[in-house]
């Protein structure tokens, strides 16, 4: 054990036992959080040392060490509404709770769509009540981020964030190859006056998602028309009024590649309302394969993000982090999913 300048014993830590091992802390961490990724003979070194310097494993001794809570925090930088109305944020928050619970962590969900929200979360966060945040839909210019990760808590971030991208954890879904994906099988069906309804694009989502549409007509010698680019903000009433706007523009338009599957709902209405056949007269393709995919009529063509794989990682990338690793950033493949309404 280390002595403190009072002259009493210190209990051990993670960086004792990545000194007595001979290996990095990264290292120690990962046997600690289940051994993952750790050759057989660093996990004995580890396990040796920990026993050596007498380390205590267990999550209770580790938060009176570091002085942070033994739960994590959900944030849901949107307003409280989004929670219930977007599929993409249960199924989220459900593999993290679920991903969590294999370690015996308790989720705490904290919504904060509002400044004076943020505000108070931000305080109560940096005041020491949880050990690590898993932050959901951060825009361009949140100010929660930054003041998180200048007061040294433990976070990742589901989607890149667009300004401190290389200087937070986060993982997120190739957005850019998917967009790419989709817009390519809309190629392929023959359809050539291509519509976009974006994600916001204050997001890295949003802006990824246009850049991949954008790529692909280019690629394919097909002069961009900005009359086929409209703005949405991931909810159905978003895409409906997207949709109304590209009739308006692009009356022309034979297909349109939305940035959100619930988006897309509201998509197919505005066509419909407007006597458009899906796909006949337009295809439409989506993005997320959430539960509204399969809730239309027709089912929707999609991007599929594969949320289970996000929120494992989401916890893992966390755990590391509070056990002493640096951040890291994981970018997940995407995967098209054919279905009626292209």
């Amino acid at each position: 054990m280390t002595m403190n300048h009072a002259g009493r014993r210190k209990p051990p830590t993670i960086h004792d036992v990545a000194r007595e091992a001979g290996v990095s802390r990264g290292t120690v961490s990962r046997v600690l959080n289940g051994g993952r990724y750790v050759s057989p003979a660093a996990h004995e070194a580890v396990n040796a040392a920990i026993r050596r310097t007498g380390y205590v494993v267990n999550r209770h001794a580790r938060s009176l060490i570091t002085g942070r809570s033994d739960s994590v925090g959900f944030l849901l930088t949107e307003p409280q509404e989004k929670l219930f109305e977007d599929p993409n944020f249960n199924v989220l928050l459900r593999g993290c709770t679920q991903a969590l619970a294999a370690h015996d962590i308790p989720l705490l969900l904290m919504l904060a769509g509002t400044q004076d929200e943020r505000r108070r979360i931000t305080r109560y966060i940096t005041a020491g009540h949880v050990g690590g945040i898993l932050l959901v839909s951060s825009h361009s210019g949140n100010p929660v981020v930054e003041e998180l990760r200048k007061a040294g808590v433990a976070l990742v971030a589901c989607g890149k964030p667009m300004e401190l991208g290389s200087k937070v954890s986060y993982v997120a879904a190739d957005d850019r190859d998917g967009a790419r994906d989709m817009v390519k099988h809309l190629l392929s069906l023959g359809r050539r006056r291509i519509g976009t309804v974006t994600g916001p694009l204050d997001t890295s989502g949003g802006v990824e998602r246009l850049a991949g549409y954008r790529e692909v007509l280019t690629g394919a010698g097909i002069e961009l028309d900005e009359r086929l680019v409209v703005s949405g903000d991931y909810s159905r009433a978003g895409g409906e009024a997207g949709a109304e706007r590209l009739l308006v523009q692009a009356p022309d338009m034979d297909a349109v590649f939305v940035a959100s599957d619930l988006m897309a709902q509201g998509v197919l209405a505005a066509l419909h309302r407007a006597g458009r056949r899906v796909p006949e007269d337009v295809a439409v393709g989506g993005f997320d394969d959430s539960p509204a995919a399969t809730a239309t009529t027709p089912a929707l063509t999609t991007i599929r993000q594969p949320w289970d794989r996000i929120s494992t990682e989401m916890v893992r990338v966390l755990l590391a982090q509070i056990g002493g690793e640096d951040h890291a950033a994981v970018i997940l493949p995407t995967e098209l999913v054919k279905r009626q309404s292209t």
